[in-house]
């Protein structure tokens, strides 16, 4: 029974007391009704669609996958997958840029994905800055540098100096032109001088096909999928980009550490389209960062391998993004790298 009929039913409206308390009751009710944990008029009422601009398996997929569970049963509706890779991300990223603002289309995508491509893609069908909205920061860290087990480098020094000794004789394997991988490796190469060949896939895991198979020699890839490789001795983590190590490798120093400056960590990021309701995207980052405070949640991701960032408001996440697009394209118009 609703609040007001139940001190209509007990109380007569002759007091005036009563009658202030009615009124009281009343405006409780509806400043109930309009709070943030009721937002859009009973949202989610129907199963809402999680897009992800990644193919199955990789890094980005696992993930999307451990976050949807959960938040779908915090939010009490089913939150479906639609895996949507390619070009950097851009496909997934234009369907939900372009998608209703009302809740139930969203985006699970990574650092790369958004803040690069403002730089590399001048000529986007969208603009991830002003058309995607900042919803929610998962997780922070890195990348790692991999090789081959026969690749005669163990450190990152090493492999800079073997790299030096032979120019364009190594190929070396990242998830696009102008992915992190790459311009991780660009970044690195402008302050050695050394030069591979860059070798772009569609994701992680045909890079970790080819590197077993003896097609290239390093990458830089995602330190969830590569895990299982590295701990049965069939790749080599020599480093790992961003300004920590990862949780579940802590033997692997940054780039950093072994004297190659390198301070900008990935993550992963949910979104959603401009113009979705403020009161939709309070309760995503509110459910987000309780869930990613939970002790299953934080060991779920340190089997992935994925630090854990300090929570942030959405309006704190939207300056991430901002500054990491800066730092980014600084990277990219130095190299002079262009997706022609």
């Amino acid at each position: 029974m609703p609040l007001s009929t139940v001190a209509a039913a007990a109380t007569p409206l002759t007091d005036p007391r009563r009658r202030a308390l009615l009124r009281g009751l009343i405006a409780l009710g509806m400043g109930a009704a309009a709070s943030p944990l009721h937002a859009g008029n009973g949202w989610p009422a129907r199963p809402i669609r999680l897009v992800v601009p990644a193919p199955p398996g990789g890094g980005t997929d696992l993930f999307a996958r451990t976050l949807a569970a959960s938040l779908g049963q915090a939010l009490g509706q089913t939150i479906v997958v639609d895996n949507k890779p390619g070009a950097n991300g851009i496909i997934g990223n234009d369907a939900v840029a372009k998608a209703s603002p009302d809740g139930y289309t969203l985006l699970f995508t990574y650092a790369a994905a958004v803040v690069i491509n403002q730089t590399l893609q001048p000529k986007l069908a969208y603009d991830g800055l002003r058309d995607l909205l900042p919803v929610a920061q998962i997780g922070a860290g890195g990348n790692f540098l991999v090789v081959t087990p026969d690749f005669p480098a163990r450190t990152l020094k090493a492999f800079v100096e073997e790299v030096r000794k032979r120019p364009d004789a190594c190929d070396y394997g990242s998830w696009g032109i102008g992915s992190g991988g790459h311009l991780t490796m660009a970044a690195l190469a402008m302050q050695t001088g050394i030069r591979l060949r860059h070798v772009p896939y569609k994701g992680v895991a045909p890079i970790l096909a080819d590197l077993q198979g003896g097609v290239i020699n390093a990458a830089f890839v995602d330190t969830s999928s590569s895990l299982p490789l590295i701990r049965a001795g069939k790749l080599r983590a020599l480093a790992v980009s961003g300004t920590r190590r990862a949780p579940a490798t802590p033997e692997v120093p940054t780039m950093t550490e072994q004297g190659y400056p390198f301070d900008t960590d990935s993550w992963y990021g949910l979104f959603a389209p401009v113009g979705t309701s403020a009161a939709i995207v309070q309760r995503l980052n509110a459910e987000v960062n309780r869930l990613l405070a939970n002790a299953p949640m934080r060991e779920r991701f340190l089997q992935l391998n994925m630090g854990m960032a300090p929570p942030k408001t959405a309006e704190q996440f939207a300056q991430t993004v901002r500054a990491d697009v800066g730092v980014w394209g600084k990277v990219i118009r130095a190299n002079n790298i262009s997706v022609d």
